[in-house]
């Protein structure tokens, strides 16, 4: 028999409500199966769906399960600001000196909590070049990249690739469809690609094979292209700056990245837009 569960639905890398990318949050997961926490996902038709559990290992806050509409994710960005803004906000956890500990399937993920937002170190990362020319063929003819297109995992693996120019990024004219098939082929969850201009850097990410044609601010994704920036020599310790996602799609999200030695934090603002009660 169903029971009413606590739930909120947060925007992520936004102040302004419906600017983000909407996480759903049932705040209360226990008793769910797999296929429940599933199907759930599917019908939010959301980028991501989350639910909370207690913690089971030493020195965590909360557990976090983490959903697109098709499959479960070891780790996504802007559900781990989401959830946890949402866990804060519903007082099931607390920050202690300004920090959270998240557990999730990649393992303990630590987050900051200030008074401009969240971010969370990534947990991990690591860059395979892709050398065959199928992984950006799916841009389409004439796309010129800066570099090879690398395979980053970040938990989620995203193909990653630097254009140009922010024009040609702006105005892509993709292949869906061949996209899809380079990446299931290759266990990847989709691509993100990016181009500089002076000081911005534009996003876009593309997981069309997981029913996400193209999300609208993806954190794992900065943090991949964080990292292959890293790699490449353009940003180092100490460094930071502002991504800005989702314009394409009818949003504005900024995402703050600060590098700090080897580690990676990947930051934003979140709002509630939708709270209350949800039958599962």
């Amino acid at each position: 028999m169903p029971r009413s569960r606590a739930f909120k639905q947060v925007d992520v890398f936004t102040a302004v409500p419906y600017r983000g990318n909407p996480v759903a949050v049932v705040l209360d997961g226990e008793g769910l199966s797999d296929a429940e926490m599933q199907a759930f996902a599917n019908w939010t038709n959301l980028s991501e769906t989350t639910f909370v559990l207690p913690a089971t290992e030493p020195g965590a806050d909360y557990r976090v399960r983490i959903f697109t509409p098709k499959a479960e994710l070891p780790f996504a960005g802007h559900p781990t600001l989401g959830t946890a803004h949402a866990v804060l906000e519903a007082g099931l956890a607390r920050a202690s000196q300004g920090r959270l500990i998240q557990q999730c399937a990649v393992g303990l993920v630590e987050l900051e909590v200030t008074g401009d937002g969240l971010s969370f170190r990534l947990p991990r990362y690591s860059l395979t070049t892709l050398a065959d020319p199928e992984a950006t063929a799916w841009l389409g003819e004439g796309v010129e990249l800066i570099g090879e297109a690398k395979a980053v995992d970040v938990g989620p693996v995203w193909l990653v690739a630097e254009l140009a120019d922010v024009a040609a990024l702006e105005n892509l004219a993709h292949d869906p469809a061949r996209l899809t098939r380079y990446y299931e082929a290759t266990g990847m969850t989709g691509a993100t690609v990016f181009a500089v201009e002076g000081e911005r850097v534009v996003v876009r990410s593309f997981a069309p094979g997981d029913g996400i044609p193209e999300d609208p601010v993806c954190g794992s994704g900065n943090g991949a292209v964080a990292a292959f920036r890293l790699a490449a020599g353009q940003v180092g310790d100490g460094d930071g700056y502002l991504a800005s996602q989702g314009r394409q799609v009818g949003r504005d999200g900024k995402i703050t990245i600060h590098i700090e030695g080897t580690d990676i934090h990947v930051g934003g603002q979140c709002v509630t837009c939708i709270e209350g009660m949800v039958a599962l």
